[in-house]
């Protein structure tokens, strides 16, 4: 730090959500002067706003109402469980409110100085803001998190789709819904809106869903989803995408030759992508690797020796708590730089909250494969397992 008194700050967080928050009151906590610049539409970040938080509230109501058509199997009668899908949004809003309430009281503390805009590097001390602004500091932690990557398919912009945004805030159950994509928020938002009572279509390019996870595990869940009523195809290649009437169609190839399925709304859920374009970061001298998300060391410090990041803009992770353990050790680092900790990414988690839900620590076998690294491999499946049994979730292992 170079603790030169003629700066503004001693550390500026750029971005307000779980990483931002983290480092600022870590630095913060320190004794040094902090401020957060963030110009999101509403403060709280995006696994409050329109991530982990609300997609899991859905996927409760949903569970909820897949309990309740199947009581019979335990014993219970309930005569007519259906979805108010009006309500079960609602419940979602009435929730994030307060859990947004409570991160905006967090950044408008008297702990920091909190700047509602836009910012980009001038050079590796000064950012300028949306209003012309120019401020300075000592060190930075860059916690600008991720965005959805643009449509790749031809025709997606013309026909209109959406995005986990839209899926998120529909006013109205669809009858249909083509999922583009199979990860994580893919396979989610997939079986939410099959429990409601949309009839899903999934669309994934590799030859299984959650490519990254093992085999095993990606046929559990398509086992499970193909049950419930989506309709999967994996290994596809997406051709077109039109409108006919009412309806949008996408047409692909895969192994049983040219399909066309057809929907009322289209969810692009083929990933995010870091947030950083705007920020100008080459005249910080920030590097970016060719991911596209900026790379940093396990200091969480980037090639500029006094700017750090962290969260979904240094690569993407689906765990909220990944980010804030970045953002923990930037801000740490920045305190006490002959201290250093560092973040270690050989135990990163990873979930996926469908039913089955999903968990992984460390390297998966296809991962231990890959990098040549010995390894045992054992299961024991659900279908034998006395709790499981008794609850009926006897899918999975």
């Amino acid at each position: 730090m170079i603790n030169d008194l003629s700066v503004d700050f001693d550390v500026i967080v750029i971005g307000g959500g779980s990483a931002g928050y983290a480092a600022a009151r870590t630095v913060a906590s320190g004794g040094l002067k902090t401020a957060i610049i963030d110009g999101a539409p509403q403060l709280g970040g995006l696994c409050i706003l329109r991530g982990c938080m609300p997609a899991k509230a859905l996927l409760f109501s949903s569970e909820i109402l897949h309990y309740a058509r199947n009581a019979a199997v335990f014993g219970v009668k309930v005569s007519d469980a259906r979805p108010d899908f009006q309500a079960v949004m609602a419940r979602k809003n009435r929730l994030i409110a307060d859990f947004a309430s409570y991160r905006v009281g967090q950044l408008e503390s008297d702990r920091f100085t909190l700047f509602r805009s836009q910012a980009r590097f001038l050079d590796s001390h000064t950012v300028v803001l949306s209003d012309g602004r120019r401020i300075t500091s000592n060190s930075f932690v860059i916690a600008t998190g991720s965005v959805v990557s643009p449509p790749p398919y031809p025709g997606l912009v013309e026909v209109g789709y959406w995005t986990s945004d839209e899926a998120l805030e529909a006013k109205s159950l669809p009858k249909s819904l083509i999922v583009l994509g199979g990860g994580a928020v893919a396979l989610e938002f997939a079986q939410f809106y099959q429990r409601m009572g949309t009839q899903v279509t999934v669309v994934q390019r590799s030859g299984q869903v959650l490519k990254e996870e093992d085999a095993d595990t990606a046929e559990a869940i398509q086992k499970t989803l193909r049950r419930e009523g989506v309709e999967l195809h994996t290994g596809t290649q997406v051709t077109r995408i039109t409108r006919e009437e009412e309806l949008k169609v996408v047409e692909f190839n895969s192994e049983f030759g040219a399909v066309r399925v057809f929907a009322e709304e289209i969810l692009h859920a083929l990933g995010r992508v870091p947030n950083v374009r705007s920020l100008s970061l080459e005249n910080a001298g920030v590097s970016l690797n060719r991911d596209g998300a900026i790379e940093v060391d396990a200091l969480a410090r980037t090639s500029a020796a006094n700017i750090f990041a962290a969260g979904d803009c240094v690569g993407l992770h689906d765990v909220v708590h990944v980010a804030i353990q970045q953002a923990e050790i930037a801000g740490n680092n920045i305190l006490f730089p002959h201290k250093p900790r560092s973040y270690d990414s050989r135990l990163a988690m990873n979930i996926v909250f469908t039913d089955p839900q999903i968990a992984t620590v460390g390297l998966t076998e296809k991962a231990a494969k890959a990098q040549g690294v010995p390894h045992n491999s054992a299961s024991y499946p659900f279908n034998d397992h006395g709790k499981s049994m008794i609850m009926e979730t006897v899918e999975g292992f």
